[in-house]
């Protein structure tokens, strides 16, 4: 499941081209320069697929989603008819926070070949946007017993589903379902963590946190939201810790910088 980012309490809407002008700027050159020489071959070669599928794809790694979009949409303009471009550019067009019409993309894809991913993918976002048509593309892709892994994917976007529409209790339990098959989902641990920490359950969602980070200790933002847990429960020693632990895992954490500020003055 590539890019269910997970869009919980720690998304923020970034207008697409200062990111991309940003993320450009501030790219290594080494991938600049990969990407100028796909680029000039795209020019000579305009009819190659694959040469045009790499530098949609050298695009994706460097968030340049508009202009992949536009890649991809020249590849459907020639292979109108290939659910994996549909699927492709839906999952661009989520990463540049365009849930509408990523839907639309994922469910052209489906509509040409149901592949389990594009389901899933599409069951995520109606899920985000508390649509219950999740809950039936889950038990459609459940039925089709594929193993423990897809069954703990089917039941955390369930339990993001009920997340969203504020039945919380429900919510957890379909979270707990999903890490008995798969103890190493991560993202299901965050969203206990945030449920118990928006009901001001402070403690529990502690545990919830240090619970991921005993199963990955890598993971940038399961550190970052225990130190949210520690400040709101005023342990600002703990919760600098751990803000400068996330920090270190992840360069981007911009608010665990901010919130390091705050507690050194």
């Amino acid at each position: 499941m590539k890019k269910w980012n997970y869009m919980f309490l720690l998304m923020i809407t970034i207008n697409s081209c200062t990111q991309n002008k940003n993320t450009k700027a501030d790219a290594d050159p080494a991938k600049l320069e990969v990407l100028s020489q796909l680029k000039k071959s795209v020019q000579l070669y305009p009819d190659s697929a694959s040469m045009r599928m790499q530098y949609v794809n050298a695009l994706d790694s460097l968030q340049l989603y508009p202009e992949a979009i536009a890649q991809a949409d020249s590849l459907i303009k020639r292979d109108s008819l290939n659910n994996g471009l549909w699927f492709a550019k839906g999952q661009l067009l989520e990463s540049n926070h365009d849930t509408a019409q990523a839907i639309s993309s994922y469910k052209k894809a489906i509509s040409i070949y149901p592949s389990v991913e594009a389901q899933l993918s599409l069951a995520n976002l109606f899920a985000e946007t508390k649509n219950a048509a999740a809950l039936q593309i889950c038990q459609v892709v459940s039925r089709l017993g594929l193993g423990r892994e897809t069954e703990a994917n089917c039941d955390f976007i369930a339990g993001v589903y009920y997340a969203r529409i504020g039945t919380n209790e429900k919510a957890n339990v379909f979270f707990d379902r999903a890490i008995n098959n798969n103890y190493t989902l991560m993202e299901a641990y965050m969203e206990k963590g945030f449920l118990f920490y928006s009901e001001k359950k402070y403690t529990e969602a502690n545990k919830v946190f240090e619970t991921a980070i005993t199963i990955n200790n890598t993971y940038a933002d399961a550190y970052y939201w225990k130190a949210k847990t520690f400040e709101a429960m005023g342990n600002n020693d703990q919760a600098l810790l751990n803000y400068e632990r996330s920090l270190g895992l992840d360069k981007n954490l911009h608010e665990a910088r901010e919130a390091i500020k705050r507690l050194s003055k």
